[in-house]
């Protein structure tokens, strides 16, 4: 099924309406029961609410404590963290609905939200239950939390009932009205489709917000803006385009050509003649990895699945050719990599794995909207679970996915009485380098992969830790942060669940674990680096800074996107990119072209697009590709 314009229309009033009414009713919800009020901003005392019972009252109190997480920084007021209170929540429970609507179009998941109270898999549990449960709508949202609880264990960032942005749920009259939403005709053709999240993603934001944020400021003024105005999702064929010329050219030059790549990929530019010289080994598909920089719903890394795929099924034919030892893991020694045929007791084994592998090692992406992170992470989990029904894996045998590597940029915890009680677990040096590390990350929100936190912590290390090393990052600092981070990973965790009675304390070690998985991604180098970046004017808070650690490409952010996306690329490595294309002729992108573009690398294809490509964006596009010197 093709997302034509007709269908995004439908899709788009489906969301539009959908958030409107979870809104509303979650307005209603903290105004009627918790006491906390969006429009005023103004928070009841938790012992006035005497009309709750204990898990209200529980969910009252975690409500504050989120709240007083947002409030920290002194970033945004009461009613503003209110308003995002509402809107997290909104979207969580419309993102759980329609992530179980699609793992039931893919027969992962017994009829659980479509035809509503009358769904197969409610009925049945209704018959088993008997009348305990007490009137049809609270069984109906007892069974649906039940299944967010075994799907918490793959996705806990989306179905964790726990989470900040998942407390409060929809009473019936509204989740009545959104389920109807969600099984009408009209849409019922996009359930079965990877691109649909996606879009449920961009469509969250209206045109009408993005329009009223550009009128207000020419320049993006917080990371929220950052984010909303630069939300257009990528046409399929140009996402194929870049990833094609990307991933499927590395794997293509590898094999000389031997590859089913060359007839999948239909956008790979190959001459019909064209036999490269292959390598004497082929790189272990282990060690391979994408990056998305500004990922959004994940959508090159949906395409770029589909290849690695192919990818992993040829390194095991060409492993089983050459023998042992004939798959190069030099790239990643580190990972003690033993060869396939001895981690796998045959080919059935190795297959079933490797939706598991692509996800936990080849994809990574980043993004500044953390409900991206969400989306992404739902995206990637449904397209293995795809991957495995499609192979005739039963549930039961399907490997278990640990973390992937899709990071959202947020803002380091703001709580100063925390972090001081936090620091007083720790030892003396780690303790500062955990206050250092927490100040490097401040611009994160903004900035996501473009702060250069690994050029930083070589220094951060030798300030902290005597040190001898002379490099970018010695041997010995590497050694010393990895020890200093696995204690403040451990100190963090336990932190966490021994501050589980003050809920706010275990918001700010997630915050904080959060900001240690993006520096260990800025750490990595990359095969491949495909995106669809933001562009215009640099944010008013984060111009200085940008200028400064981007004096080439300091005029527009997609140049400054290009630039560290190619930082962050290993030698040989392949950068696509759908951007403006006046960057190409602007005298304004001249020492951008020269010293980036053909100083960091080569141009290899280009396409000249022209208007109407990104939906609404109003911006003739070009989409290339380039290779690092």
């Amino acid at each position: 099924m093709a997302f034509d314009q007709a269908t995004r229309n439908r899709l788009q009033r489906f969301v539009n309406e959908a958030r409107r009414v979870l809104e509303e009713e979650f307005t209603r919800q903290l105004q009627n029961d918790y006491g906390m009020d969006p429009h005023a901003g103004s928070v009841a005392e938790l012992t006035s609410l005497r009309h709750l019972d204990d898990a209200q009252r529980e969910t009252a109190r975690i409500l504050r404590d989120t709240l007083a997480h947002y409030t920290a920084s002194g970033e945004m007021n009461a009613s503003q963290a209110l308003e995002r209170i509402v809107r997290e929540q909104a979207f969580t429970v419309l993102n759980r609905l329609a992530a179980l609507r699609m793992a039931e179009a893919r027969g992962l998941l017994i009829e659980s939200v479509g035809n509503g109270f009358q769904a197969k898999g409610f009925q049945l549990y209704a018959r088993l239950a008997g009348i305990g449960l007490g009137e049809t709508g609270d069984a109906y949202r007892v069974y649906l939390f039940s299944v967010f609880d075994e799907l918490a264990q793959d996705l806990p960032g989306l179905f964790d009932r726990y989470s900040p942005q998942g407390r409060l749920f929809p009473r019936e009259a509204a989740l009545l009205h959104v389920l109807n939403l969600i099984n009408d005709a009209d849409i019922a053709p996009v359930w079965s489709e990877d691109e649909t999240i996606g879009w449920i993603y961009q469509y969250f934001n209206s045109k009408e917000e993005r329009r009223a944020m550009r009128e207000a400021s020419q320049a993006p003024r917080n990371s929220r803006e950052l984010a909303v105005r630069n939300q257009f999702f990528t046409p399929r064929y140009v996402v194929e385009f870049l990833v094609d010329n990307t991933l499927g050219r590395l794997w293509f030059n590898a094999t000389g050509g031997q590859t089913a790549l060359r007839e999948r990929c239909q956008y790979l530019l190959v001459r019909p003649d064209e036999q490269p010289q292959a390598a004497a080994k082929l790189r272990d598909p282990r060690t391979l990895k994408l990056l998305d920089p500004a990922c959004g719903s994940m959508h090159f890394g949906l395409y770029a699945f589909d290849l690695f795929l192919d990818i992993y099924r040829e390194a095991w034919a060409w492993e089983q050719q050459h023998g042992p030892g004939s798959l190069d893991v030099s790239p990643q020694p580190q990972a003690a990599l033993k060869p396939l045929c001895q981690t796998y007791q045959d080919e059935a084994a190795f297959l079933r794995d490797v939706p598991r592998l692509i996800i936990e090692h080849n994809l990574y992406g980043v993004d500044i909207d953390p409900r991206a992170v969400q989306i992404a992470s739902l995206a990637l989990w449904l397209r293995a679970q795809r991957a495995w029904h499609d192979a005739g894996v039963k549930a039961k045998d399907r490997p278990l996915i640990r973390r992937g590597h899709v990071v959202a940029a947020i803002a380091p915890p703001a709580e100063r009485e925390l972090r001081a009680q936090f620091a007083a677990s720790l030892d003396q040096r780690d303790a500062e380098l955990f206050e250092k590390t927490l100040q490097l990350l401040k611009g994160l929100p903004e900035l996501g992969v473009l702060l250069q936190v690994e050029r930083e912590l070589p220094h951060l290390i030798r300030q902290v830790y005597v040190g001898t090393g002379t490099g970018l990052f010695a041997e010995e600092e590497q050694e010393n942060w990895q020890r200093a981070e696995a204690r403040l990973r451990t100190a963090l965790t336990e932190f966490a669940r021994a501050a589980k009675s003050t809920y706010q304390g275990r918001l700010f070690a997630q915050d904080a674990l959060q900001g240690l998985r993006l520096i260990d991604l800025c750490r990595e180098a990359f095969d491949v680096v495909v995106m669809n970046p933001p562009f215009g004017a640099l944010a008013s808070n984060t111009k200085e800074a940008l200028a400064k650690a981007y004096p080439r490409s300091k005029n527009d952010l997609l140049a400054v996107f290009v630039e560290r996306g190619l930082e962050l690329l290993r030698t040989g490595g392949r950068l696509g990119a759908i951007t403006s294309r006046t960057c190409f002729f602007l005298s304004s992108f001249q020492r951008w072209r020269e010293q980036v573009v053909l100083g960091v690398a080569r141009p290899e294809v280009m396409a000249d697009l022209g208007h109407g490509v990104m939906d609404d964006a109003m911006v003739e596009a070009a989409a290339y590709c380039l290779v690092k010197h």
